[in-house]
């Protein structure tokens, strides 16, 4: 079936009035519509940031509690096969090598006791300070906070392991 030349026409003229009206239509956005979508932006920001803004504060303070109370399960799993906890001097590294010191383990496990494989370091960059005996329970882990120095308050608080929750 051939078309007609007259129904070709009317077929390119509705293309070309279709096409016409979309590149009428496909201008994007103005000026002022750009400055409203700014400024509900801003509007946004300025009620969201500042509720944020103190979280990175208490999630190293959440980070170091779990941190310590992984410590502690390995500590727990140690003294489990071994009979006693790493002391002061062996450290927390007895965790995840095998000690080379007085007391030498009895059965220490060949994959260590920390399923992370490494000593974490506490949110703030430093070690976990480990004392065993501890001056408080059979072993003493803590963290210095972010100042690195006993006591302080706020960020600079101590995170204790005998006063976890």
């Amino acid at each position: 079936m051939k078309k007609s030349s007259k129904e070709s026409n009317l077929t390119n003229y509705g293309i070309n009035q279709v096409h016409n009206k979309l590149i009428e239509h496909d201008r994007g956005f103005t000026l002022i519509e750009l400055m409203v979508v700014v400024v509900i932006l801003g509007i946004l920001a300025s009620l969201i940031v500042p509720r944020l803004m103190g979280r990175t504060d208490e999630a190293r303070v959440v980070k170091a509690k779990v941190d310590i109370s992984a410590i502690a399960t390995g500590l727990k799993l140690y003294r489990l096969d071994n009979g006693n906890y790493p002391t002061t001097e062996q450290g927390l590294l007895a965790l995840i090598e095998e000690p080379k010191t007085e007391p030498l383990p009895r059965k220490w496990h060949k994959d260590g006791y920390l399923d992370m494989k490494q000593i974490p370091k506490d949110p703030w960059d430093k070690e976990y300070i480990y004392l065993s005996p501890g001056l408080h329970n059979e072993y003493d882990i803590i963290s210095y906070g972010a100042d690195g120095v006993p006591e302080g308050e706020g960020n600079d608080a101590d995170i204790k392991s005998w006063e976890l929750e």
